[in-house]
């Protein structure tokens, strides 16, 4: 049968043993199966590895051994790091899935966004399970897919165990095992808790993680640690504090009490409002995983803080709401929840230092 090698590792483009194609010209069932491809027709590849080539019944061929993995790509984060890099013409092969924890049609219509790119093919599935890096075979990995929300791993913890711990492992064991070189990964300002020092370095001790959320992602820090050590697999984790920006997740406090208030509907005020977060815009966060990822300095393992640096209260918070708004918040005075950290606060230097 052509266009197929005998051992599955011949790694040539036009291998779709190597690389399962969609829409399979030859009909093979492996593809049909699992199709994930651009097929690359042998008598086009006139042009040097890593570079786009346009034809073939004017369809865009993508020839290019850097493709990167973005896991988690219709999420909030994910969308907006895909779209950056894929204006640049990086190809991006995007997994997902679009699970409920909020509203999947936030996340169908990111990916509509996405989906408008010729250099952006996505496969809706799971982290735990996913077989795409031996398909694709990328030699970079942005991996962003976890089960976010502090409160809600309070209620639910075994799921982010399963999902954020047990999905990051099969990721890591994947890569080695198909030679991924690097790994950008989502950790997050929660893993260091009821820290007492401000700002948060990357040096502090992490003693005293306040949710099985903020336990999952010092756990994965962990295991690439370790993973660093033992195969030389570059892994770089970051730490989010607080993003917000276009298209965020309708969980978080902007666009809660945005929409709360703008509707004029109560919104739950935790504490007295003199709790802070570093609130971080989304174009800072991807402008940080993108040097991550370019990873100029050679970094083999290392943990960065992406922050503002600017703590806000939520007094602050509230009145900032009510001043765009131009309307007054109703507000429902409530305790401090389960899990909930009175401060945070990123020290960037180290990430200025190394990723500018």
């Amino acid at each position: 049968m052509s266009n197929w090698c005998i051992l599955g590792d011949c790694g040539k483009d036009n291998c779709h043993h190597c690389y399962p194609v969609i829409n399979c010209s030859m009909g093979h069932s492996f593809c049909i199966k699992n199709g994930c491809c651009h097929e690359i027709i042998e008598k086009d590849i006139d042009v040097k590895r890593n570079d786009i080539k346009m034809q073939e019944n004017n369809k865009k061929i993508i020839v290019n051994d850097n493709n990167v993995l973005v896991t988690g790509c219709a999420g909030f984060i994910g969308s907006h790091v895909c779209e950056y890099l894929l204006k640049k013409g990086t190809f991006i092969y995007g997994i997902d899935n679009l699970n409920d924890y909020y509203d999947p049609e936030i996340k169908k219509k990111n990916l509509q966004l996405l989906k408008g790119f010729d250099n952006f093919i996505f496969k809706e599935d799971d982290i735990r399970y996913t077989n795409i890096i031996r398909d694709v075979k990328p030699k970079k990995i942005i991996h962003l897919a976890s089960m976010a929300g502090v409160r809600y791993s309070i209620e639910n913890p075994f799921i982010y165990n399963k999902v954020n711990v047990e999905g990051f492992i099969h990721i890591l064991q994947e890569s080695v095992k198909y030679g991924v070189k690097q790994i950008v990964y989502a950790s997050s300002s929660s893993v260091y808790g009821l820290n007492k020092k401000i700002p948060f370095s990357e040096n502090d001790k992490i003693e005293s993680c306040n949710s099985p959320y903020a336990c999952s992602k010092m756990a994965m820090e962990l295991y690439a640690k370790t993973y660093s050590q033992l195969y030389k697999l570059s892994c770089i984790g970051l730490r989010f504090f607080t993003v917000y920006g276009p298209r965020g997740r309708p969980d978080m406090a902007p666009y809660k009490f945005l929409n709360a208030i703008i509707k004029q509907e109560p919104l739950n005020k935790y504490g007295d409002g003199t709790t802070s977060r570093d609130y971080t815009y989304i174009d800072d966060i991807v402008d940080g995983i993108v040097s991550a990822l370019e990873n100029n300095k050679k970094i083999l393992s290392g943990i960065y803080n992406l922050g503002n640096s600017t703590p806000i209260s939520l007094n602050k918070f509230i009145e900032t709401c009510e001043k765009v708004s131009k309307k007054k918040a109703i507000i429902n005075n409530l305790p401090m929840q389960l899990g909930d950290v009175p401060h945070t606060y990123a020290d960037i230097t180290k990430a200025y230092n190394d990723l500018n």
